[in-house]
């Protein structure tokens, strides 16, 4: 047995001593001598054929040390890698177009690099990268998606017919079948609007060679760390083992930083080789708006079947989603909004068909939610409207239509982002749902608070809506612990950290293992030199997927652990117990040793050993797991409008999340309250508007709105546990989950507040001035209808 129990429990965070005090790394506190900088020269166009680039007077500027175009990269020159191929999907059509470390015969996004300019300083790269004249040949352009697939269309890749980059159906039962049953059927268009993740901390890489011995190390802001350092060794022709990724401290990922490679990860290791001294490049904000990857964008037109009682026959669901300039990330995105789509909920028909578009746009890639925004909102409007339209209260049609308990696993039939079918570990949506409205006070509010409120002249509305969160999916990741000489425990993992608390869960899990205290363990995540394979920090897998292996690494170690100390104290393991980093024998707390000392024990200097002995309380381990574990939620609003201005006040907040068993309470809060800011972000503040040309309108903070301290509310939490079945901790994935279903919560409540007949807010962001054109709009049907 163990005296120590830190699982579960609200154990403040290792590593904020260090972010608190200034001391943590990021890329930009990387200094090296005779360090070089780096700046890009992008296109001004969103579409345009490149002529000649010529750098002659960019090269003659004192300080600057080389200009790159693509013709000076020779075979280095090559398309990045398609990430996450199609899955195994019936009769999917999918054209793969990946972007290139420097455009070379046509631009396709704003923010497209061109040329590489390097320096002795940043403002010398700058100044430098301005005198570099490019010929560009205008080209028309493509952003609207429907207009993106009609014949007459621009071609953003010259070989793809109507710029259709992907096709799928997938199909469950037969939904025209049930329709034809249907005592009521609804059809609605939705429209959700592209964001962007404007992480605290842009990207930035450092590259430095050392020739003598050979070796190459990377400081990169990136969510996989080994994937890069396997993708860029064979490029660079060098081993694995002479390529070092270090992935500090990184101020927010949320998705973007998954990507790769983009041109700067490409080109600036390259220059650093080419140059023999160290490479630096850091990404400013209106880099960041043009040149890392976005999300949303997507145009579904869906139907919904249901019986006389409101319970769902089918869904039918054709959509459009927008790819940009090229697709690295393949399907990812749309498959998950295709999946998540059918949320907790019975839906025994199904028809699914999307195309992924390319449009003159920066890159698509997963951003926090990852397509799940999409469905959720699609599916949560629906219901909000088949509830009005069969004369249902809005929480009994969901409750009508959860996914019992008893059915799980729930098979839906249909292929997901991992390439297995989609099928739902583990769930109980009902008692989600109540603790949710408990938490809001619904009856109190919509019987006392609501109608007196309104009777004051007050406008305000409630909102409630579900979801469901794919977590934890594969390949795998790996851990090593090591119990040190000084008694400390050493834990090492491949995987990277963003601000998820790593250092704390982790330390959380190994010391109940292994019997010390959670500030004795020490955790590095993220250097490939530490630890050599692994995935990286994406999809909501850290915990369940890292934090099972590093759950099964020291459980090998107790186990050496309790073998050692038997036979050193001449007593049965069972009758053993590790108490605050002792091995003690149960009933005489005299006959023990450290661990400080067993672990020298365990590394003999001299002498002989046992055949088959290990050396060192050491041990590695993986997991994989089978499938993704699917997390649930329920969110719950009460906020005030302002019918003259369309400003929001948000009163009340409420999330009840289901993701298992929780390794640290504190934390998750944390990771729910940040996805929560995001959300409200992503559902009402921001926007990323582009014109007819391509042209960002929104590419600073002056334009694109972020929500304040002001803006995002008290939120309360509240949490119940189905524990998976697919992972010896029975956890669940909770990154995305406070992110995923803001958006028809606010809809809803929204359209509840303003209590304007026939008002469907179908869209995607929402702004003050366009809920006003919005309601004004539905008023003035109201209006011409009474005349």
């Amino acid at each position: 047995m163990s005296a120590t129990r830190f699982f579960g429990e609200r154990v403040s965070r290792n590593e904020d001593p260090r972010l608190l005090t200034g001391r943590a790394l990021f890329v930009d506190d990387v200094h090296l001598p005779e360090m070089a900088h780096v700046a890009f020269v992008r296109s001004p166009y969103a579409h345009a054929r490149l002529g000649n680039i010529d750098v002659s007077e960019a090269l003659a500027r004192d300080g600057v040390l080389d200009v790159y175009t693509a013709d000076d990269l020779g075979d280095y020159w090559q398309h990045g890698p398609l990430l996450v191929s199609p899955p195994p999907i019936k009769d999917i059509v999918f054209h793969e177009r990946t972007q290139v470390p420097l455009a070379r015969g046509k631009v396709r996004h704003v923010g497209e690099a061109v040329a590489m300019v390097v320096a002795e300083s940043r403002y010398i790269a700058e100044d430098a990268a301005a005198d570099v004249m490019v010929d560009y040949e205008p080209l028309p352009v493509v952003v609207d998606l429907q207009e993106a697939l009609s014949d007459e269309a621009p071609l953003v890749h010259d070989d793809v017919p109507q710029n259709v980059g992907a096709h799928v159906v997938q199909t469950k039962g037969d939904y025209m079948r049930a329709r034809a049953q249907a005592a009521h059927v609804l059809k609605r268009r939705f429209w959700y609007d592209r964001g962007t993740a404007a992480a605290m901390e842009n990207r930035g890489i450092v590259a430095q060679w050392d020739g003598k011995a050979e070796k190459l190390t990377i400081w990169d802001t990136t969510q996989a760390p080994i994937s890069i350092r396997n993708g860029l060794a064979p490029m660079l022709g060098l081993s694995e083992k002479q390529v070092r990724v270090i992935a500090p401290f990184i101020g927010g990922g949320f998705g973007p930083k998954i990507m790769m490679f983009y041109p700067e990860e490409v080109m600036i290791p390259w220059a650093a080789m080419q140059l023999d001294r160290p490479v630096k490049w850091i990404e400013d904000r209106s880099e960041n708006f043009v040149a890392t990857t976005q999300e949303r964008g997507q145009l579904h037109d869906a139907e919904i079947a249901l019986d006389e009682e409101g319970r769902i026959l089918g869904v039918h669901d054709v959509f459009l989603h927008d790819g940009g300039a090229y697709m690295p990330y393949g399907l990812t995105v749309p498959i998950n909004s295709q999946c998540t789509l059918l949320g907790p909920y019975h839906i025994p028909n199904y028809y699914s068909e999307f195309r992924a578009l390319f449009t003159n746009k920066p890159i698509v890639t997963p951003y926090r939610g990852a397509g799940r925004q999409h469905g959720v909102f699609v599916i949560e409007r629906l219901l909000d409207f088949a509830a009005r339209e069969v004369g249902l209260d809005r929480n009994e049609i969901r409750r009508r239509n959860f996914i019992a308990p008893e059915a799980f696993p729930y098979d839906n039939e249909i292929i997901y982002q991992d390439f297995a079918p989609l099928y739902y570990d583990s769930g109980n949506y009902e008692p989600v749902l109540d603790k949710a409205l408990e938490i809001i006070g619904y009856q109190e509010f919509v019987e006392n608070v609501q109608p007196q409120m309104r009777a004051e002249g007050r406008h305000v509305g409630i909102g409630v809506v579900a979801y469901v969160e794919g977590t934890g999916i594969g390949p795998y990741e790996g851990a090593r612990v090591q119990v040190l000489a000084s008694g400390k425990v050493s834990l090492v993992t491949g995987i990277g950290t963003q601000g998820q608390g790593h250092y704390t869960s982790y330390a959380q899990i190994v010391a109940d293992q292994v019997g010390v205290h959670v500030r004795d363990v020490d955790v590095v995540t993220g250097d490939t030199d530490q630890f050599y394979w692994g995935g990286g920090t994406f999809a909501s897998r850290g915990a369940v997927v890292a934090g099972n292996a590093v759950n099964e690494a020291a459980r090998d170690v107790r186990q050496k652990i309790l073998r050692f100390a038997g036979d050193h104290l001449e007593a049965a393991e069972e009758d053993l117990e590790i108490v605050d980093g002792e091995v003690r024998v149960k009933g005489a707390p005299d006959r023990g040793v450290t661990l400080g000392k067993l672990a020298q024990l365990a590394n003999p200097l001299r002498g002989a050993v046992k055949p088959g002995t290990e050396p060192g309380l050491e041990a590695t381990n993986y997991f994989g797991p089978e499938r993704g574990a699917t997390a649930s939620g329920v969110h719950a609003m009460i906020l005030e409008v302002d019918p003259e201005t369309m400003l929001v006040q948000i009163l009340k907040y409420a999330v009840v999340h289901d993701c298992g068993h929780v390794i640290n309470p504190l934390i998750l809060d944390g990771q729910i309250h940040g996805g929560v800011a995001q959300g409200l972000g992503n559902a009402f503040y921001e926007e990323l508007v582009f014109d007819e040309n391509g042209q960002l309108l929104t590419g600073t903070f002056m334009d694109y709105l972020l929500p304040t301290s002001l803006d995002v509310p008290r939120i309360d939490v509240g949490h119940t546990v189905t524990p998976s079945p697919l992972n010896p901790m029975g956890v669940k994935g909770a990154g995305e989950a406070g992110a995923i279903p803001v958006g028809p919560l606010f809809a809803q409540a929204l359209e509840d507040a303003l209590a304007v007949p026939g008002l469907e807010i179908l869209e995607i962001p929402l702004k003050p001035d366009r809920l006003w054109h919005l309601s004004r709009s539905r008023i003035g049907n109201e209006a011409e209808t009474t005349r």
